[in-house]
C-alpha cells in the first residue's frame, strides 16, 4: 500500500514540478534579460519585474507543491526509488511541456535521452 502512495506522490511531484518549471520559464522570458536590467536599473528593478509577472507566483506555488509531495513520497517510499523516479520523469515531462507550451525546439538527442531516462525508470520500477 505504501508503494502505491509513493508512486502517487511521484506522479504529483512530476506534474507540479513540470508545471512550476514551465510557469517560471514563461515568466522569466516575459521579464527579459535579467543581467541587462540589473546593469541599467539595479537589483530592486529585477525583483520588481519578476514579482510583477503574474505567472511567477503560480510557478513558485507549483514548485512548493512538488517539494511537499517529495516529503510525503519519502515518508512512503525508499529514497532510491522516489528521488530518481521523480527526477527522471520530470526530465521527460519537461521536454514534452517545453515543446507543447513554450514552443521550444527539442532536438532528436533530447528525445532519445528522454526515452532512455523513461526506460531507466521502468527498469527501476520492476
Amino acid at each position: 500500500m505504501s508503494e502505491m502512495f509513493a508512486w502517487a506522490a511521484i506522479a504529483i511531484i512530476v506534474v507540479a514540478s513540470t508545471t512550476g518549471d514551465v510557469l517560471l520559464s514563461y515568466s522569466m522570458k516575459r521579464v527579459g534579460d535579467v543581467g541587462e536590467i540589473w546593469k541599467r536599473r539595479g537589483a530592486l528593478a529585477v525583483i520588481g519585474r519578476v514579482l510583477s509577472t503574474p505567472t511567477f507566483p503560480l510557478g513558485v506555488a507549483a514548485m512548493g507543491v512538488a517539494f511537499y509531495s517529495l516529503l510525503f513520497g519519502l515518508s512512503w517510499g525508499n529514497l532510491s526509488l522516489v528521488v530518481p523516479a521523480s527526477a527522471s520523469l520530470t526530465f521527460v515531462a519537461n521536454a514534452v511541456a517545453a515543446r507543447i507550451f513554450l514552443r521550444e525546439h527539442v532536438g532528436r538527442r533530447r528525445w532519445i535521452a528522454a526515452l532512455l531516462v523513461a526506460g531507466g525508470v521502468v527498469l527501476m520500477a520492476v
